[in-house]
């Protein structure tokens, strides 16, 4: 498995009007090594056509590179893996189309889905949303103490997403997240020196 890393970043337009390309190139030049395609509006095709140019820049960083929803087309451009929410294709059958090689994440809203994520044989589990967010309508903030309980009932890396920014970051790293999935937080302002300061605080919890 690809290591998942402690900053994941994600793709999103609505926070940020840089190219994906762009706004991708410049959280890895910061130092990412996590890259989450997550792309609601564009169709398949364009999916496709734009996974391919994020997974060669990606590979030019040695970073990792998820596409959000569809398997398929993850495997088509030799994503390292994909990541799926509740509603798309079963976990099973992903694993089918993926292989044992490529990476499945899920999005968990609950201790019972992350318990079956884990059970079903995901590599990782995202569990949020944590705080509020505007990116995406995910339901109700869940907080730090669902995240602490799923940490203590699976066996596979947790990702904390959802409202995660520079002032609540270290309340989710206490909480025991394995790793963070921030999009908006990044996005809004400086991308790189954004990155910076989450990875800074992320890699002061590593030493503790």
């Amino acid at each position: 498995m690809v290591y998942l890393g402690s900053l994941c970043f994600i793709t999103d337009r609505s926070s940020c009007k840089l190219s994906y390309e762009d706004m991708v190139l410049r959280a890895l030049k910061a130092g990412v090594k996590w890259i989450q395609y997550r792309d609601k509006e564009s169709s398949r095709r364009e999916v496709y056509n734009e996974s391919i140019r994020l997974r060669g820049i990606a590979a030019d960083f040695d970073a990792a590179f998820i596409v959000n929803d569809y398997p398929d087309i993850a495997l088509a451009v030799n994503a390292d893996g994909v990541h799926l929410g509740q509603d798309d294709l079963p976990l099973r059958e992903a694993r089918s189309i993926m292989g044992r090689d490529k990476i499945i994440g899920i999005s968990t809203h609950s201790l019972n889905q992350a318990v079956e994520a884990d059970r079903n044989g995901a590599d990782y589990i995202g569990v949020g949303p944590v705080f509020q967010t505007a990116t995406k309508n995910a339901g109700i903030p869940r907080g730090t103490d669902m995240l602490h309980e799923i940490k203590g009932q699976v066996h596979i890396p947790v990702v904390a997403i959802g409202g995660i920014n520079l002032e609540n970051i270290s309340s989710v790293l206490k909480a025991g997240a394995d790793a963070v999935a921030v999009a908006s937080a990044i996005l809004s302002g400086d991308i790189e020196d954004n990155t910076r300061r989450f990875m800074k605080i992320i890699e002061s919890f590593k030493v503790k």
